[in-house]
């Protein structure tokens, strides 16, 4: 499994990035949503892990520039990472198109669990961890 993580703190990235990778996941990483979608746009991911606040471009609208790709890449599995919270958190990032939710600080089982509950909705089989 290929994931991209868009993210604009260093140490988020890290941490999460190293996380996967002791899962057996290929990880790459971008700064900001501009970089992020450059790398979309460059390589094939089955996922993409998307911070919301991000200087720039934020992450809500990085979402909604995936959403109007014309490829398979618009419906690329999109799942918020944030510290955010607010009672309509969740309805705005599903509004922009985004998959699902998970705060930070991210624990392990329950990005695994989302990761792995994601893909089994999309019928695509589920997240085989080393």
């Amino acid at each position: 499994m290929r994931v991209l993580f868009v993210e604009d703190n260093r140490m988020n990235r890290r941490v999460i990035a190293e996380m996967l990778r002791a899962g057996g996941v290929e990880m790459d990483e971008a700064e900001d949503g501009p970089s992020g979608l450059a790398m979309i746009d460059a390589n094939a991911y089955d996922l993409v892990l998307m911070d919301l606040r991000m200087p720039g471009m934020d992450g809500l609208t990085a979402i909604r520039e995936i959403r109007t790709r014309t490829d398979a890449k618009a419906r690329l599995p999109v799942i918020v990472v944030t510290a955010d919270s607010g009672t309509t958190l969740e309805a705005d990032c599903q509004a922009a198109g985004a998959d699902d939710v998970i705060r930070k600080p991210v624990d392990l089982s329950t990005l695994f669990t989302t990761i792995g509950d994601l893909i089994a909705r999309r019928g695509e089989g589920g997240l085989v961890l080393s």
